[in-house]
């Protein structure tokens, strides 16, 4: 009898155990690589202690992190600002939420051709992003190089105000090519333009050197317009799994890591 007893007790806590693993919840995020994914990956183990698991799925475009999180592919996205996230679903007629902001990376303005602005000759060929929220954002960049005006605010001040457009331009003397590639192509494209306008995230995957860039718009504007924020769908938003990675990219142990990670290239934005 004290055997059998012996082996119902054993099976019951084999169960349990089998019971509680099962409980174990998993996370789909996508992100880009460098700084998001890198991010990720650094509470990933934090979370697993917490019984969540985090999917990473690494994403090489702007465009798949969204729209694989409105199919329902991604639980949460992280690897945008808000304006680029009002843009996508104001023109996809979606409703992907804002939950926090994690840290904020430069926007620059490169060359491997010239070494200073001054040096850019008259008929240039200038690169920007083509799409409507990062292509306003290098077209401010330009404006602050003193190479172009533009129509409307110098400087967004919330996440709302409209960005310019190439036919915002109204003044260009030395009437310079703007041209608009996709984000992820430009730093391949820079042996074939004269200067282009680079998100950070692809500055750091193609291994640049920054401190080379023309001019680094850090982001830091006190706005947090340029914040890069973890995304959800309204559905999930107050969804346990994604509040306990919103802690964990909101926590100290995160803003060291960005810290001495980055050495101030990227900046916690919490």
């Amino acid at each position: 009898m004290r055997i059998l007893k012996s082996l119902t007790i054993a099976a019951s806590l084999a169960l349990a155990a089998v019971g509680s693993a099962k409980a174990d919840e998993t996370l789909v995020v996508g992100a880009t690589a460098i700084p998001h994914a890198e991010i990720l990956e650094f509470v990933k183990p934090i979370l697993a202690r917490d019984g969540l698991d985090l999917d990473i799925r690494v994403f090489t475009d702007y465009i798949q992190p969204n729209a694989q999180l409105v199919s329902g592919e991604l639980d949460a996205n992280y690897y945008q600002y808000r304006p680029f996230l009002n843009d996508y679903n104001k023109q996809r007629g979606t409703e992907l939420v804002p939950i926090v902001p994690v840290h904020i990376e430069p926007f620059v303005a490169y060359s491997t051709k010239i070494d200073a602005v001054e040096k850019l000759a008259d008929g240039a060929t200038v690169a920007i992003p083509n799409d409507p929220v990062n292509g306003g954002r290098g077209l401010l960049l330009l404006q602050k190089l003193g190479l172009i005006k533009v129509s409307g605010k110098p400087e967004l001040t919330s996440p709302d105000d409209p960005l310019p457009t190439v036919k915002d331009v109204v003044e260009n003397p030395k009437n310079l090519k703007i041209v608009e590639l996709e984000s992820a192509l430009l730093p391949r494209a820079l042996g074939e333009v004269d200067l282009a306008a680079l998100n950070g995230n692809y500055v750091f995957e193609a291994k640049l050197d920054i401190s080379k860039a023309l001019l680094i718009d850090r982001g830091q504007d006190g706005y947090n317009v340029w914040s890069e924020y973890l995304v959800t769908r309204p559905e999930t938003k107050d969804d346990a799994r994604v509040a306990k990675l919103a802690k964990a990219l909101n926590s100290e142990e995160t803003r060291k890591f960005i810290a001495e990670r980055y050495k101030g290239q990227v900046v916690a934005a919490f």
